[in-house]
């Protein structure tokens, strides 16, 4: 009877040690991801705080939303930004970035001709026209500055977007300066938290090799 009453002491404390185990590892994972969140979050406001723009072979505009052939008001924006570190001197060269936007016009195409109706020769523009998503752009961009002998470049993009753009640029072999368009009201645009957010998850997915 003693070793029946021993016995049934013993699984209850070892359920207990299991179920403590199993709330330590959560903790710890749980620690494990916020401190990888905050330390993303903190690069992200870093680079959207600042404006690297200073002399460069090119500036290169990352593609958003088209609308039948007219920018989207946050892909004016963007091109906005890059036609006015162009006329400032910043580069020669301005590169648009971005591939079928569900219709018949590319973002590349549709952000070239609309610097070109701003005044901007085309002989100064070329526009990628295949890429899909922040990867594929980083990659073409990469086949296009080694064709054409470009050494730095500054990229044009949210401010939220820059820090992932600058370290999946560094990762392809590019020297690349951040410079972020001009904040403006636009209606319907995701709110900043919910960029970070995206941004993190993003980054994250990138850094796993699922993105």
């Amino acid at each position: 009877m003693n070793l029946q009453l021993q016995a049934e002491t013993k699984r209850p404390n070892k359920g207990r040690r299991v179920l403590f185990s199993a709330l330590l590892i959560l903790l710890v994972l749980s620690a494990g991801v916020f401190t990888w969140c905050r330390w993303v979050y903190v690069q992200i406001d870093r680079y959207a705080g600042q404006d690297q723009a200073a002399p460069s072979d090119a500036i290169a505009v990352f593609g958003a939303a088209e609308y039948d052939g007219r920018p989207s008001p946050v892909f004016r924006a963007r091109l906005d930004h890059a036609e006015a570190l162009y006329h400032s001197g910043i580069a020669p060269l301005i590169i648009t970035l971005g591939g079928d936007g569900g219709d018949q016009y590319s973002e590349g195409a549709v952000g070239r001709d609309y610097l070109m109706g701003s005044g901007v020769p085309e002989s100064d523009i070329i526009a990628e026209t295949e890429s899909t998503s922040t990867n594929e752009s980083v990659r073409r961009l990469a086949v296009i500055a080694r064709t054409n002998g470009l050494r730095r470049m500054v990229v044009v993009s949210d401010a939220t977007h820059l820090f992932r753009i600058h370290q999946i640029c560094a990762a392809n072999g590019l020297d690349v300066l951040t410079s972020p368009r001009a904040r403006v009201p636009i209606e319907g645009n995701p709110g900043q938290r919910d960029r970070i957010v995206h941004e993190i998850l993003s980054y994250t997915l990138w850094r796993l090799r699922l993105d």
